[in-house]
Parts: C-alpha cells; structure tokens; sequence
C-alpha cells in the first residue's frame, strides 16, 4: 500500500492523536504527528479522552480507555486500527494473540469508532508479514510504521475514503486482556515449542517466567546482536 497524493484533502484539517502513557505506540504517534504536520494539517497528540478537542478526525492508538459518544461525538470522524481481520479478532492484543497463535501474516483493519467494541464502518485494510523471530520490539516496529501509513493513506484520501466505507460482515471473535500471568511457561515443553510465546513477552513489563517446586523463576530473552 502506498500513500496517495494525487486527492489531497482541503488543507489544513484539524487532527486529534490519542494515544495512551506508557503504551508501545509513544514513539509512532510522534512520527504520524511530525508528517502530519509536514502535510499542513494542525494535529494535537493527547493521551486522554478528556484532552480531546473539536477535530476533523480522531485517531486512536493504543487507546486503553473506553470512549463513550459524550467523546466520539466532538470529531466528525474517529478512527482505530486494530491488528486484525475484523469482526474476527476484536477485542485486546490482536497482534500479540496471533503470533502466539503461529501466524506471520496479520492483518490490520482501519476502522471508524462506535459505543460498541470494535464495530464500526471499514475504510480500510492491510497487513505485515513476519518471519517468524522478531521479539517484541522488532515486530512492534513494523507493525507500528504500517499503523502509520495506514493512517497518512486516510488522511491523504480524506473526505473520499469515508464513502468507500464497508459494513463488517461474517462471524465475530474476541481475544480477551492479556496479563502477566500469560506470560507462564510450561517447564515439560522445550523452549523451540514456546518460542512464540518469548516473542511475545515483554521483559520489563510482563517477562516470561517459570515456576518450579513454588518457587518463581523470570528470564528475559535478547537477540544476541540486539541492543540490551
């Protein structure tokens, strides 16, 4: 997918970015804010709901609170991507799910936000593709610059994008909250059938760990010529 010039939108438009503290998206919601800008559009980068000013359009990324319509109804357009083939895979931590699932395709969807979880109209879809041994912070990488282009493709294709909208169609799914505990593993399988897992893990926040005799043991895992 390549963003498009030739269509630009009536400069400048009115951009909200929320994106919430500590998530793995803080460096990415810069970068999309910085070539926003660049385009000529006034974007203000917020990481609550109730930061939110009247807008043209809303993204949000990595967004953990919920946003009622009191919130959605200050932009004309609010926009999610979501790491998944929506309506299947709605719910929390699409990406992470699916690498432990063994897939290396993973699709992303490009949303508008309603009241209801992970529902609204579809402008667009995409996807990445894995090699299978990126950690958690390569895989983030890719999949936050395509987040990126996602957007800017919107953004550049704005107002016109909004009438090639599609309803969702077909059988819906939900992958619940991750927690620090599903970062257990299981010390009768090797370490090549939980590899998956390592990839997913984060080593500060939600490190993989072990449990032997009741006692808790963490490991951490680094890519040899990673930087540590």
């Amino acid at each position: 997918m390549d963003v498009v010039f030739e269509n630009r939108p009536s400069l400048p438009l009115k951009i909200n970015i929320l994106t919430s503290k500590n998530s793995w998206m803080n460096h990415f919601d810069k970068t999309l804010k910085a070539k926003l800008e660049k385009r000529g559009h006034i974007v203000r980068l917020v990481d609550s709901k109730t930061e939110l000013k009247s807008a043209d359009i809303s993204f949000f990324l990595s967004c953990f609170e919920v946003v009622g319509q009191e919130f959605l109804k200050i932009s004309d357009h609010n926009i999610v991507v979501h790491a998944c083939d929506l309506p299947n895979g709605k719910g929390w931590s699409p990406a992470s799910w699916q690498i432990l699932e063994g897939r290396n395709q993973i699709p992303l969807t490009l949303f508008e936000a309603v009241e209801a979880v992970d529902a609204g109209m579809i402008y667009l879809q995409d996807s990445i593709k894995l090699n299978g041994l990126e950690l958690l912070k390569e895989w983030q990488n890719i999949l936050g610059e395509k987040i990126i282009k996602m957007c800017l493709y919107f953004t550049d294709n704005y107002p016109d994008i909004i009438k090639k909208g599609q309803e969702q169609s077909g059988e819906e799914s939900f992958y619940p909250r991750r927690l620090p505990k599903d970062s257990e593993l299981d010390i009768n399988k090797s370490i090549d059938e939980q590899f998956n897992l390592f990839r997913i893990v984060d080593n500060d926040k939600y490190p993989a760990f072990f449990i032997k005799n009741g006692k808790k043991y963490v490991l951490k895992i680094y890519e040899e010529s990673a930087d540590k």
